[in-house]
């Protein structure tokens, strides 16, 4: 009776699992869809999972079709098309479960301006929803920021921080 009682525990918890899972990775795939959209104008993309028989052992693959190109899996996209691909997804996962704040460490490093201006809008399209810590030595990116903090040292001294508020009004982002 104990181990039917269990499996019945088992068997109902796998599902409400794989419930979360899928309704989660259903909104992830349409934000995804609509970032990549936005970052790669006139492409497309989507997840698919490996094994979408199942979902509980499965893969999520990130495709992406930049315009005028076949779909592609991530891995055969140039760095800068990763990066871009990349982004769409973590802002994706953010967009599907909305946290106060991220933190992103260089995520835009590989991008060249382009691109580059494409990420800034999107942090600026976030800016109201949450608050975004972003480690970078982009100036551009930096330039859209509403407060800049920095590490310094003269030499023969120990480590200063340093806090700057920005006007934002005053800073064009180019």
């Amino acid at each position: 009776e104990a181990r039917r009682e269990l499996s019945e525990a088992l068997r109902a918890l796998d599902d409400e699992i794989m419930t979360t899972f899928l309704a989660a990775y259903a909104d992830v795939n349409e934000h995804f869809s609509n970032l990549i959209g936005m970052l790669f104008p006139g492409g497309s993309g989507r997840l698919q999972l490996s094994d979408e028989t199942d979902p509980l052992n499965t893969g999520v693959e990130i495709e992406v079709r930049p315009m005028g190109r076949n779909a592609r899996r991530i891995s055969l996209l140039s760095g800068g098309e990763r990066s871009m691909a990349a982004i769409a997804f973590l802002f994706a996962i953010f967009r599907s479960r909305p946290s106060p704040f991220y933190m992103m460490d260089e995520v835009e490093a590989a991008l060249d301006d382009v691109n580059l201006q494409r990420f800034i809008s999107l942090v600026d399209e976030f800016r109201d929803e949450a608050q975004l810590l972003i480690v970078t030595h982009q100036k551009r990116t930096m330039e859209a920021a509403d407060a800049l903090y920095g590490v310094t040292m003269v030499p023969g001294a120990s480590s200063k921080v340093v806090s700057q508020r920005v006007k934002r009004d005053a800073v064009p982002v180019s």
